[in-house]
Order: structure tokens, then C-alpha cells, then sequence
């Protein structure tokens, strides 16, 4: 049976101002494949629906997230190594910047990874029996678990979105456990502004990491693997944590990269390496997400965007020579004019194992015009099944 790539370029899709960065960049290898493939336009999830990196992962990947989706919380702390135990509640977390009680910087100044290593260590404790684990992964990103009897993930968050104090922490139900939950949640975020405060690490920091918001809550549940699904041995090559928690939720292995950091930094060809001597063993499916499209949506940085695709066109000869069946599309479109997901379609590659079509170029015009004409989320998994024909039949 055929092995498949699906590469995942977060926040891919965009809108003309006046040209997509898609059309703007110098993309030869993706041309290449585009002219050898078929392509079309990609709703991750449903026709207009805005998908959060989350669910449209785990919709990308087969795992319907009306049924396994819990929360964010669960899929980040899976993927910074931390491991979770039924009932554990887990929550994404950021590193602020409060002052005289209000959140001035939600990113603490995108504080440095090693710093935030170095306060991490402040913030595991115990409260009212209940065990908090915090675990920093890039920059100001993190996760928090709580685990002791008697949780709930039925609480509200504490970050605010905006420059205002941090939200306190509500039950929403009336549960003890949901009451207790909040409680907790309520005294660690006093703790951590405590501790914070003191920690030598910010003391000369124009916009220190003393507080930390919480989001994302999510009871951890365990999934039945990929592997007893599909019938494929698949294997993760991300570098952020959320990508590698939607993989190891779904029981892949993740490939160790030297330099995979989850941003624009990321070492774009050692990845790509990975990818190859994963298929040349025994894995029958890489999972391939790159951060930095998304990133620079995030920032309305055209010319950043444009940049990341560039250097992600170099990974495609790699990704080509080992004989895989190859899709590329995106998660979810973050237009740099927005500076946020939105609703829009990404476009779709198939390279080998499908028809092909007149399509000469990989941008969002163009694939419109696409054989594959406009699928869903859902589609992807079983697309892949047909190709590498391990499809079963429907029917007698």
C-alpha cells in the first residue's frame, strides 16, 4: 500500500490585498505539484464555520470534533509531554503583563522561551489536595493541569481578551465539583501573581511575566488511537505544542526535530528531513504542520507570510522524493488584513493517487477552479484511505 504526507500550513488561506501572499510568493516546487495534481478549496470544518486550530485539527484528522472535542486544555498539555489521567482538567495558559491590576500585554512581551522555562518552575503547587502542574512550551505559551477528586472543566476562563483585570474564575453549573474547580483556579492565579512578582527574572523586564491567564478548560478523556482507526502507523512532525497534543490525543508517535521550534524560526528543511526518514521506516503516514503562515497572519505581516511560504516551498522536494501521496492545505485561513481566523476556504493539493486537472498554480484563485471542487474536513481522512488504497468498500 502507498504512504501519504498530509501537510498542514496553519493559517494558509488569505484574501487579496491586492494578491493573497500565496500569490505573491515564489513557489516553483508547489506550481510543480499543483500542474502534476488536482487541487480544490477546503472548508476544514463546515461551509463558513471560523475553526479554532483545535477543532479543525482534529476534524482534518478524523476525529469529528462534535464527539472528541473537550476543550483546548487537554490537547496542549498532551503535547508538551505532560501525561494526563482520566478526569485530569487542563487549561492553555499565557504569561501576561499586569500592572496596578490590569493586563497591559496578554504575551508578557512574547517573553523569552528559556525565562518562561525558569518561572514555570514557581507555579507547580498543591491546593486543597489538588496537584496544579504548569509546563511552559514557546515564548509565553503554556498549560496548567489540575488533578485531585472532585473536578469540573465546567468553569469560565481568566484571561480577558483585552486590557482589563483578569476575569475571575465562575462555575457554570451548579455542581460542588464546578465550585471547587473555580475556587482553585482563583487561588492559583493569586499565587502565581505572587510568586511572579518576586522572581528575579523580572525584575529588569520592561513588561514582565507576573501573572498568568487561563483558558481553554477541558476534561481529559482517551480516544481510541489512530492507528485501530485507520489502519495507518502515523507519526507527528510539529513543533508546537498544540499539534503535537491533537497526535498524541490520537495515540502517533511525534518525531523528535532538533530546531522544530513552533514559530518563524523553525527550521523549515530539518523538518522535512524528518518527514523522509519517517517513511523511509515504518510509519505509513506523517502528519506535517508548520506554524509560520499563521503566525503572520496573526500579526498582519504580508511580507512575513509571503517569506514563510517561500522557505516552505523548499521543504516540497524533500517531501516529493520519498514516493508519498502528498496533500497540502491549511487548517483554517488567517488574512493578514484581519489579523484573525476567519470563515474562508484554504486551498487543497493531491499529488499522486487521484485524477489531475488544468490547475498551474497553488494559490486561492486558482484552486477554485480546482477538479476537487469545494470539501469539507471530513472528506480528508477518507480521501487519504482511497489513495493509498486502503479504502473498504461500501456495500457488498
Amino acid at each position: 500500500m502507498k504512504k501519504a504526507i498530509l501537510f498542514i500550513i496553519d493559517g494558509l488561506g488569505d484574501l487579496p490585498t491586492p494578491k493573497t501572499p500565496l500569490q505573491a510568493a515564489k513557489t516553483p516546487n508547489l506550481e510543480k505539484l499543483a500542474k502534476k495534481g488536482i487541487t480544490g478549496m477546503l472548508s476544514p470544518i463546515s461551509r463558513y464555520l471560523v475553526p479554532g486550530s483545535d477543532t479543525s485539527h482534529l476534524q482534518l484528522l478524523g476525529y469529528d470534533p462534535k464527539f472528541f472535542y473537550n476543550g483546548r486544555g487537554p490537547l496542549e498539555a498532551l503535547g508538551l509531554g505532560i501525561e494526563l489521567h482520566e478526569g485530569d482538567v487542563a487549561f492553555r495558559a499565557n504569561f501576561a503583563t499586569v500592572k496596578d491590576g490590569i493586563v497591559v500585554d496578554r504575551r508578557a512581551g512574547r517573553v523569552d522561551t528559556k525565562i518562561a522555562s525558569s518561572l514555570s518552575k514557581l507555579l507547580s503547587m498543591e491546593i486543597e489536595g489538588v496537584k496544579v502542574i504548569f509546563k511552559n512550551s514557546v515564548e509565553h505559551r503554556g498549560a496548567l493541569v489540575l488533578r485531585g477528586k472532585g473536578l469540573s472543566c465546567n468553569i469560565g476562563e481568566t484571561d480577558p481578551h483585552s486590557k482589563d483585570p483578569i476575569s475571575k474564575c465562575y462555575p457554570i453549573d451548579d455542581s460542588a465539583e464546578a465550585a471547587k474547580t473555580a475556587r482553585i483556579v482563583n487561588k492559583f492565579t493569586e499565587f502565581a501573581q505572587q510568586r511572579l512578582s518576586m522572581a528575579s527574572e523580572n525584575k529588569s523586564r520592561k513588561k514582565p511575566a507576573n501573572a498568568v491567564l487561563l483558558r481553554g478548560a477541558g476534561e481529559y478523556q482517551e480516544a481510541t488511537s489512530f492507528i485501530e482507526r485507520f489502519g495507518m502507523h502515523a507519526i507527528c512532525v510539529a513543533g508546537g505544542a498544540l499539534y503535537k497534543g491533537a497526535a498524541s490525543f490520537m495515540n502517533m508517535d511525534i518525531a523528535l526535530v532538533p530546531g522544530a521550534t513552533g514559530d518563524k524560526n523553525t527550521d523549515f528543511i530539518a523538518k522535512a528531513n524528518a518527514v523522509a526518514s519517517a517513511l523511509a521506516s515504518d510509519y505509513d503516514f506523517v502528519f506535517l504542520h508548520v506554524k509560520a503562515c499563521d503566525s503572520a497572519g496573526h500579526d498582519g505581516d504580508f511580507e512575513s507570510k509571503v517569506e514563510a511560504l517561500e522557505k516552505i516551498d523548499m521543504m516540497i522536494p524533500i517531501l516529493e522524493k520519498t514516493g508519498a501521496c502528498i496533500i497540502v492545505t491549511g487548517d483554517h485561513s488567517t488574512p493578514v488584513s484581519m489579523k484573525k481566523h476567519t470563515g474562508h476556504e484554504v486551498p487543497i493539493l493531491v499529488y499522486r493517487g487521484e485524477r489531475t486537472d488544468n490547475v498551474k498554480k497553488f494559490d486561492e484563485k486558482s484552486c477554485a477552479l480546482g477538479g476537487l471542487g469545494h470539501i469539507e474536513g471530513k472528506d480528508i481522512i477518507p480521501l487519504i484511505l482511497n489513495i493509498t488504497e486502503r479504502a473498504e468498500k461500501y456495500g457488498s
